[in-house]
């Protein structure tokens, strides 16, 4: 349902305004730096001309305490566990829209009307099947090869069927369109399964599972649970300010690059196991411990101790301090989906039983180890019956 509906609107925050200066002392020399002040009334200090003025430059590893531009697209406090996308709550969109309408309102900064959200449905449903060419070159590709490394590499290679000289804002949506088609044929070319051609009427989430799941000449119906499911999925991954994978992006594209490559860059930095890859190596985890007899409690044992080496992937997280607003919105959404989809599987039992132990041990909950977007995504996406090592792939979406 749409939040057009059923959200009261928001302005979109606005830049950063000055308010003042901060001094800094270097050697024998005094500097006023610009104090600036976020939307949500967050601090800065300007440091854009300090190498010009003393020939100094600022250390920060990790840019921990670095601003890299001024938005207002996305807004994270990590301590208190607030994520919102122009202005609006996570918890109050991620439950009430579709995909699609959040990616109007990242990209054109307002939530969409109706005839605004039916005319983007359209130019996506226009746009969402790839070239002959494309389609060939997919199925060339090796069935061993890495879904990222594909993914990553044919998405370059959209910039041959497109050229820069396109509309801009076309070649968004075709990417947009695309990159779920290329996606759903990269699984079937490794199930060994034929190819199944998107259907413009279908939405954005269906026409994914439809492609992914279907087979030609067989009746499909796209289960509502896993719809639901998903959707939330790539509402939660929409966007989440300068990650590493955003980053990314933003300095290929400063070189001029064109959207493809920039987003093909983005997307292998996302393929790493501390970024995307993170829900990855939640299951990986979880069929370790049930390859060892399913004795969970040994790996809580082990996470407590430095010297065993071993990390429980999916607990705690870098940015949010006290809990990921993510995760709490998918747990609900978790069970969920297991009791109506009535999926018995050893390794969500095990996750079961890992969450209840960080939920309620000493250890965990004084370091706030809790279970964040990864370890619920990891487990969702099993219970679909997607591929682990198309996990990442979901997420590039």
């Amino acid at each position: 349902m749409s939040p057009t509906r059923q959200i009261v609107e928001e302005p979109t925050p606005a830049a950063p305004a000055a308010t003042g200066t901060a001094r800094l002392a270097l050697a024998a020399r005094e500097l006023e730096l610009p104090v600036v002040v976020g939307s949500e009334g967050e601090t800065g200090i300007d440091i854009s001309h300090l190498r010009a003025a003393t020939g100094a430059v600022t250390l920060d590893n990790g840019y921990g305490n670095t601003g890299a531009c001024e938005s207002a697209i996305t807004f994270i406090d990590g301590e208190l566990g607030i994520l919102r996308y122009r202005g609006y709550p996570i918890e109050e969109i991620a439950g009430h829209a579709e995909f699609v309408e959040i990616c109007h309102l990242l990209i054109y900064g307002h939530l969409p009307a109706r005839a605004e959200l039916d005319d983007l449905r359209a130019r996506l449903a226009a746009e969402t099947r790839v070239s002959a060419g494309m389609k060939e070159l997919i199925g060339r590709y090796s069935r061993q090869t890495h879904p990222m490394a594909s993914i990553a590499s044919l998405v370059t290679l959209l910039s041959t069927d497109y050229p820069e000289k396109d509309d801009g804002d076309r070649n968004m949506i075709r990417l947009l369109a695309q990159a779920k088609t290329i996606a759903a044929y990269i699984h079937k070319l490794r199930a060994g399964e034929p190819f199944v051609d998107p259907e413009g009427s279908r939405s954005y989430v269906g026409n994914f599972l439809y492609t992914m799941f279907a087979r030609p000449g067989e009746p499909y119906a796209v289960s509502p649970v896993l719809e639901r499911a998903l959707n939330l999925l790539l509402i939660l991954h929409a966007d989440h300010e300068q990650n590493c994978s955003t980053s990314t992006v933003r300095m290929v594209g400063s070189s001029q690059a064109n959207l493809f490559a920039s987003i093909s860059a983005g997307i292998s930095a996302l393929w790493g196991p501390l970024h995307g890859g993170a829900n990855q190596a939640v299951i990986e985890m979880l069929g370790r411990i049930r390859d060892d007899h399913g004795d969970y409690k040994k790996y809580v044992d082990m996470a407590k101790d430095k010297a065993s080496g071993f990390k429980l992937m999916g607990f705690g997280h870098r940015v949010y301090k006290n809990f990921d607003p993510r995760a709490r919105i998918l747990k609900q959404t978790t069970d969920e989906v297991l009791r109506e989809l009535g999926v018995r599987d050893p390794l969500l039992d095990i996750a079961k039983h890992l969450e209840a132990a960080a939920l309620q041990d000493a250890f965990f909950v004084e370091r706030k180890l809790y279970p964040n977007v990864d370890f619920y995504s990891g487990i969702i996406m099993r219970a679909l019956g997607i591929p682990v090592n198309m996990f990442t792939v979901i997420f590039a979406i």
